[in-house]
């Protein structure tokens, strides 16, 4: 049987538990505060208990997860209720994910209110290049999925880390971008979200995505013949603004259900082979006119990773504001290794390296 493990690693991250636990079963708060000071992201748990609710993959593949004993065993006593017999471990430790055919990377802090994504690339730039490195040694050829943010900026450095083609190091940004549009057109129409089809923002993962609305559609009618122009540029401004409005909701953590959904669909899809057409982060060789960083198209996954950017031609607005989004990443990028030089600077001057 083929072995496919998610990996999500990090020591940093334990008030990602604060709102997690306050909506679930009392055998699973029990779990999670004992694994509190081990600082596990629950976006890996969700990960996982996504994949397991798809029967299909649970009854052909083994998914063990990297994660801490308690979440497993919780989640592994889950199992029977949805017919699965799939193997859960937990572990503290890089041993037992060797050779991972696909490692999903949540490690880092989430944000604050009043936080950016861009705000935490000091910190989760560390976090991120120690992990990296570990899955390289243990797993030299899995396929990495990218969750942590500022997503395109980590994988972008966990492409140079790992040395990985591109194809094999890609990340999570459009599927939820559009899903979130999905959820707020639907809410609006009155519809089910099933009826939509939403494949419509391009671009960095942030404030300047680039919405391509003309690509949403409700049973095939485009959702700009639907809603007014002020109505539609509401809902596009909620759905940028996604990410921080659940932040200020939360207040001690950041958005891990729809993220964990959006990445286990990537991992099915992958998994699968479905040749399915998902919007993902990933580096750009020319493609759109981009060349030598990491914005979000259209791509097709499969079981070697991505098999195929989809390239469409944009209107000249489109066009400007991708060019834009991507210039916003690389200025990121930039900002990025100018603080890791600083700060190996700073650990020679304290005698720290």
């Amino acid at each position: 049987m083929r072995e496919i493990q998610a990996a999500g690693i990090t020591s940093t991250v334990a008030c990602l538990f604060e709102h997690s636990c306050r909506y679930l079963p009392e055998d699973v708060l029990i779990a999670l505060r004992q694994a509190r000071e081990k600082g596990k992201s629950p976006v890996c748990r969700s990960v996982l208990y996504r994949i397991l609710e798809n029967v299909g993959i649970a009854d052909k593949e083994q998914i063990p997860l990297c994660q801490d004993d308690g979440a497993a065993v919780v989640m592994l006593e889950a199992t029977p209720m949805i017919d699965s017999d799939v193997k859960i471990m937990g572990t503290n430790g890089y041993e037992e994910t060797v050779n991972s055919d696909i490692v999903v990377i949540t490690s880092g802090i989430p944000r604050k209110p009043g936080m950016s994504r861009d705000d935490l690339v000091l910190t989760n730039m560390k976090i991120v290049r120690e992990v990296t490195e570990k899955v390289v040694q243990y797993s030299p050829n899995c396929i990495i999925i990218m969750v942590s943010n500022p997503l395109d900026a980590m994988i972008q450095l966990a492409l140079h880390i790992s040395k990985f083609p591109r194809h094999r190091v890609f990340g999570q940004s459009g599927i939820l971008d559009s899903t979130r549009y999905r959820t707020f057109v639907a809410q609006e129409l009155g519809v089910s979200v099933e009826d939509l089809c939403a494949c419509v923002f391009l671009g960095g993962h942030g404030d300047l995505m680039v919405p391509v609305l003309r690509f949403c559609t409700i049973g095939g009618v485009p959702t700009i013949d639907l809603l007014s122009k002020e109505k539609i540029d509401c809902l596009v401004e909620r759905t940028v603004k996604g990410g921080g409005e659940i932040v200020n909701l939360l207040k001690t953590s950041s958005a891990f259900y729809a993220p964990a959904a959006a990445t286990a669909q990537m991992v099915d899809a992958i998994i699968l082979d479905k040749k399915k057409i998902l919007p993902c982060a990933t580096y750009l060789e020319g493609e759109y006119g981009i060349n030598g960083v990491v914005v979000g198209v259209p791509v097709k996954p499969g079981k070697n990773g991505i098999e195929q950017i989809i390239e469409f031609k944009l209107t000249p607005e489109e066009e400007t504001a991708l060019k834009k989004s991507a210039d916003a990443v690389r200025e990121l990028i930039d900002i990025m290794n100018l603080l890791w030089v600083l700060y190996h600077r700073y650990l020679k001057a304290v005698g720290l390296l």
